[in-house]
């Protein structure tokens, strides 16, 4: 039987977040996976129902998912003040050191030791994806329509290749449709009933009402657009940095289904269109974001440093680099907020809602399929150095190249497994576990 979910003072949230912000690897699936065990599984600060309540929502906005996932529960705990906390340390400490990597790429052209270093934390995150797989599965497959949900949203993502958005409302609307039937078959992943374990203890005043709806929508716009009105008209509509404002802010409203899903219209964007960065270096980025913590969406961040640091515009490089950096962010994570401050009143409020159950249910299956695609991919890229692809219904299928095998990635995902499964350890320690592993090999080759 769970411990009941017990109040959190704003301090000891704010030490959670500063440190979710440091260990976050493994991008939106491992960093769910984080979240899920730390908050529902061990500190009991929020339950599971609530907790997948709200990661349904975020499944369907335009961002990142899990650094809009954490503002939202931080916005639960703490209000206003919790979810910008919690947002904001999600992706700091990570925009800090991918700042300091893409200096070192501009000036030195080579970052090939932070692949080497990290590379252990990359086989940690299977270990930890698969862990909270296993657990959130076991919790919301409870019928064999959920699993079936759950299969058909594997299916679709990694063998037809489905958009992301598509997935997840079909899942809806088949659940919705059924449950007006047989709303048990679907409710597994959002119990008809209230939880077992209490709701989060949360702040008064979460209730949607329109003066609050309009300011969050004024204040949001206001801190969205300011910042990036005064460095165009600062620097002219010409300007690199108020093309990255212009060009990520436009990214942001339509980057559904997560990082990888944006990627190809970003990369060709920057490539053919701006000019800003050469094909390779694009995947130079993306390698510094899957290896570093915080959202893969922060390959951004790097895009928006190379492109001011070539063209200062009579600052210095560093400092053009810098400030493209920060416009980039600012333009590709501030939407969030406002996605969150806006939304989520009306969302709680449709848990009042017993007949949107179903729909809810199966979206959560449907995100069981979405986790095991990615916790395939992630293992795909990481256990193997190469890959061959072959056809399958007309479309390209990527497979292993056994000849490739990496073993000591495997047996570093494997310990990483056996500790946090059978041996019950914290996250932290299997992060630094699993890091410490990857440097040990680094430095003996």
């Amino acid at each position: 039987m769970l411990s009941p979910v017990r109040p959190v003072g704003f301090w000891e949230a704010f030490r959670f977040w500063l440190r979710l912000g440091v260990i976050n690897f493994g991008g939106p699936t491992g960093q769910i996976a984080i979240m899920h065990e730390e908050l529902v599984e061990r500190r009991r600060w929020i339950g599971e129902e609530r907790f997948l309540h709200a990661l349904n929502y975020c499944m369907l906005l335009p961002g990142p998912e899990a650094q809009q996932l954490a503002t939202y529960i931080g916005w639960l705990l703490h209000r206003t003040a919790g979810g910008l906390v919690a947002g904001i340390l999600f992706v700091l400490p990570a925009a800090l050191l991918m700042l300091i990597l893409s200096w070192l790429y501009a000036v030195h052209g080579s970052v090939a030791w932070v692949a080497a270093i990290f590379g252990g934390l990359r086989a940690g995150v299977i270990a930890i994806v698969a862990a909270a797989l296993l657990r959130l599965g076991s919790r919301t497959l409870r019928t064999p329509a959920l699993a079936a949900v759950a299969a058909a949203a594997f299916l679709a993502l990694a063998v037809f290749d489905l958009p992301f958005p598509a997935v997840v409302l079909g899942s809806g609307a088949i659940g919705f449709l059924a449950g007006r039937w047989r709303l048990e078959s679907f409710a597994g992943g959002a119990p008809v009933h209230e939880e077992a374990v209490p709701t989060a203890p949360v702040r008064e005043g979460t209730s949607p009402t329109l003066p609050g709806a309009l300011t969050a929508l004024v204040v949001g716009l206001a801190a969205w657009w300011g910042p990036l009105a005064l460095i165009a008209a600062w620097r002219g509509s010409r300007d690199v940095l108020t093309q990255e404002a212009l060009f990520f802010s436009k990214m942001a409203m339509v980057s559904f289904g997560g990082a990888y899903a944006v990627l190809a219209y970003v990369g060709q964007a920057v490539v053919e269109q701006f000019g800003w960065l050469a094909p390779g270096e694009m995947l130079d980025g993306l390698g510094l974001a899957e290896t570093t913590p915080g959202p893969l969406i922060l390959v951004t961040e790097f895009v928006g440093f190379l492109a001011a640091f070539r063209n200062p515009g009579g600052l210095h490089p560093v400092a053009a680099g810098s400030l493209g950096a920060l416009v980039t962010v600012w333009a590709t994570f501030a939407p969030s907020f406002l996605w969150i401050f806006l939304g989520a009143p009306f969302v709680e409020r449709l848990r009042a809602y017993r007949r949107l159950t179903a729909a809810l249910g199966a979206i959560t299956a449907a995100v069981v399929g979405v986790m095991l695609n990615l916790l395939l991919w992630f293992a795909l890229h990481t256990l193997f150095r190469a890959t061959t692809a072959v056809m399958l219904f007309g479309r390209p299928l990527t497979l292993p190249d056994p000849a490739a095998f990496d073993p000591v990635a495997a047996v570093v995902a494997a310990a990483a497994f056996g500790a946090l499964w059978r041996l019950r350890w914290g996250i932290v320690p299997v992060v630094l576990g699993s890091a410490a592993a990857g440097w040990l090999v680094w430095a003996v080759r």
